[in-house]
This record gives C-alpha cells, sequence and structure tokens, in this order.
C-alpha cells in the first residue's frame, strides 16, 4: 500500500490519474473543485499494491479527517510509503507542517512530491525546491531525502516518480 495526502486542491486525484495512466483498472475522478474527495478512495493497481488517495486537508476537509487519516496512518503495518504532496506554486504551508509532523510522529517512511510545477517560474520553482530542501535536510527524520517535483499537466517527472513507487512497491522486474 501506497498512500497520497495532501491539502485540498494541491492536485491528488490528478497526480494519481497521471502515474497509473497505463493501468486500466485504476478509474480516478478528477474534480474541478478543491476539497472533493471527502472519503479514502482506494485503487488496486493489478495484482501488484493498492493506492490510497486521501481526502484533502485545510479548505473543505471533511470533519472526521484527522480521526480517518490518523487512525489510518498509525494503524496500517503494510504502508509502504506515504506520499506527501506540496504545491509548488505556494510552498509549505501550515497545515503541511502538521501534515509532516504527524509522519514523523508516527515514524511514517514519507516522500515529498512537488505538484503543479508546470504553474511555476523556473526560478520560483528553484527558489520553491532549494527552500523545502533545506527544511528536509534539517526538520525531519522520516522523510526520504530526495523531493519528487512533477506535473500531472505536462507529465514531467512522472515517470521518475512511478519508477521509484516500483522500487518500494517491489515491483521493478
Amino acid at each position: 500500500i501506497v498512500c497520497f495526502i495532501g491539502r485540498s486542491n494541491v492536485g491528488k486525484s490528478s497526480l494519481i490519474k497521471a502515474l497509473f495512466s497505463l493501468a486500466p483498472e485504476v478509474e480516478v475522478r478528477v474534480s474541478k473543485k478543491p476539497g472533493h474527495t471527502k472519503k479514502m478512495n482506494f485503487f488496486k493497481v493489478g495484482k501488484h499494491f493498492t493506492v490510497v488517495d486521501m481526502p484533502g486537508y485545510g479548505y473543505r476537509a471533511p470533519e472526521d479527517f484527522v480521526d480517518m487519516v490518523e487512525t489510518y496512518l498509525k494503524e496500517r503495518r503494510n504502508l509502504k510509503r506515504t506520499f506527501l504532496l506540496v504545491d509548488s506554486v505556494v510552498g509549505i504551508q501550515k497545515t503541511d507542517t502538521i501534515a509532516i509532523e504527524m509522519c514523523e510522529e508516527f515514524a511514517l517512511p514519507y516522500v515529498i512530491v512537488l505538484t503543479k510545477i508546470d504553474k511555476s517560474s523556473k526560478g520560483h520553482l528553484l527558489k520553491q525546491v532549494l527552500q523545502i530542501q533545506k527544511f528536509v535536510n534539517t526538520k525531519t527524520q522520516g522523510c526520504f531525502p530526495q523531493l519528487f517535483p512533477v506535473s500531472a499537466v505536462t507529465f514531467s517527472g512522472i515517470h521518475l516518480l512511478r519508477c521509484f513507487i516500483a522500487s518500494v512497491t517491489g515491483n521493478l522486474d
């Protein structure tokens, strides 16, 4: 199991759709309205592993968000990796910091994925990457040291992230 978590409107569903566009059984509905995912959505990727699309936190988050997500993350022993999505345009927000602290507290192996890189200038993106990399290096223990900048629109960075997921789920054959 791998799960995707992030603020409302960070592009979780779009990213999952882009990542598994080659897996016809993974049918992800993407909404124009932020905060559309209200429950955890589970997608089986063939016989290999399961992807969990968590509801977004922050704007329009479901009321039982904390209980639902915290319980799931704490008790799921077969969770291989948590992918924490951060909007590359705005960087790490207060709500992201709370999610990061939760991953750290439960000693979950997690990865920061920078979404919407097609919406930033190269200079702005570089500034965000350096800031977030510094944050990862100085303020986290369980975070994978490599950031994954991606765009669900241009598919930039998608292949690399797909390979990383295949690696952590033991499907690189």
